[in-house]
């Protein structure tokens, strides 16, 4: 993953005592807050996928993990950074990095390896 304009993305997780927080930080990358944020999606405030609270997500290039990292750390928040590569249950594992405690996700709904249907889930247009 060196290549500085890969597809990367964040989930942000949250929880009812910790959602006016996570609402904070979810205006604040729609309104720009941090160059180079793609696309910020709306709030789930129910589990989806292989995500076991609530959360949102927002993409970015390689190029802005650090300042996605540093963003997040600070945020209090427990969050997951992952590229999108076509391996979506390695993206959420073995190329994942946690930020606060880690999460136990469902890997039964990621696509097998190599069949990644993934990007036009999330947005693979957000990329080019």
């Amino acid at each position: 993953m060196n290549d500085l304009d890969a597809p990367y993305h964040a989930h942000v997780y949250y929880e009812p005592a910790t959602r006016e927080r996570a609402l904070q930080l979810h205006a604040a990358l729609g309104s720009g807050t941090l160059p180079g944020v793609l696309m910020v999606g709306r709030m789930e405030d129910a589990p989806v996928g292989p995500h076991p609270l609530p959360q949102f997500e927002f993409h970015f290039h390689a190029a802005t993990v650090p300042a996605v990292r540093a963003l997040l750390q600070g945020a209090g928040l427990t969050a997951l950074i992952h590229p999108l590569t076509d391996d979506d249950l390695a993206d959420h594992t073995t190329l994942a990095e946690w930020i606060g405690t880690p999460l136990p996700l469902d890997p039964s709904v990621f696509d097998p390896p190599g069949q990644n249907q993934g990007f036009a889930r999330f947005g693979k247009s957000e990329f080019a």
